[in-house]
């Protein structure tokens, strides 16, 4: 190999190079109302990412430990959630791959009978930045037709695995004609998503490691992975924001998965939250309501 063969370092790269890489996919305008409907001070919008038995598929394995934790997600986690939404009547999204709305159509079908959202998450769990274009357009396209299938209904909105975005994947949520992402972190209010520095239309709800549940409690018995916050101190960051989020008058927007937040330990926390914000000037809603109100009421 030559020198002229060899790979630049990132240090070397041409100014055309980084900039390319940079203003491939961006935050355009913002989609900030002046207020919420009703004057509400601050939109909530909660989601759950059902990932259940698809976090140890998509790596290939075939652990039954970490099997019957997804089971758990299905079995306790989803029916323990809708109880709580239930009892405060609050809206929220689910996202959800495909093979787990196959393994749990009755699931699916319930969630969207109790007046929530189920948006898109990838087929299997995958990450979609080891995907070729092709694949990963096909897995999208097969996952939003099952979901559809599933429950009735369109989903409008993805939340890509892991929040793992590829170069190809906002091409292909244009192609699939969506109406929103949940998967990136420009801003805190929603923003248009631009590609290679065109307006797409696609409103972003943008998501934050912080507003994470597995951030906080998630582990691996195989790897190094053993973070473990105290459910009083992750109640006390989730707090904080939503108060900061109130005085601003913005969204506060929160992530968490079945499996992970309903523990007996930690459910009482959402409680809490939940309870907090009620006792507020707040409008509940979900994800796509939330994007398409920002969007059509932007100043």
């Amino acid at each position: 190999m030559t020198t002229t063969d060899t790979p630049l370092e990132p240090w070397q790269w041409p100014e055309e190079q980084w900039r390319g890489i940079v203003g491939h996919v961006r935050a355009g305008r913002s989609y900030r109302p002046a207020s919420w409907p009703g004057g509400k001070r601050c939109a909530v919008a909660l989601s759950f990412d059902s990932d259940h038995e698809t976090n140890e598929l998509r790596e290939g394995g075939k652990s039954i430990g970490r099997l019957s934790w997804g089971q758990y997600g299905n079995r306790v986690g989803v029916p323990r959630i809708l109880k709580l939404l239930a009892r405060y009547d609050v809206k929220a999204t689910f996202y959800v791959p495909a093979v787990a709305a196959l393994l749990y159509e009755d699931e699916q079908r319930r969630v969207v009978a109790e007046g929530h959202e189920i948006g898109i998450h990838g087929w299997i769990h995958e990450l979609n930045s080891v995907l070729p274009y092709e694949a990963e357009r096909d897995l999208m396209f097969r996952s939003t037709d099952t979901l559809e299938r599933i429950t009735g209904v369109r989903p409008v909105g993805l939340r890509t695995p892991s929040w793992d975005f590829s170069p190809s994947t906002l091409k292909i949520e244009t192609e699939l004609g969506l109406q929103y992402d949940s998967s990136l972190m420009a801003d805190e209010d929603c923003y248009e998503l631009m590609l290679d520095g065109q307006g797409t239309g696609i409103v972003e709800l943008p998501v934050e490691w912080v507003r994470d549940d597995a951030v906080y409690f998630m582990m691996h018995r195989m790897q190094s992975l053993r973070p473990y916050t105290p459910p009083a101190d992750v109640l006390d960051i989730f707090r904080r924001d939503f108060d900061a989020a109130y005085e601003d008058g913005g969204i506060f927007q929160l992530t968490m998965h079945p499996h992970i937040i309903t523990q007996r330990s930690r459910i009482w926390l959402l409680e809490e939250l939940i309870r907090h914000a009620k006792s507020k000037d707040v409008w509940f809603a979900t994800h796509a309501e939330v994007a398409a109100y920002a969007k059509a009421n932007a100043v």
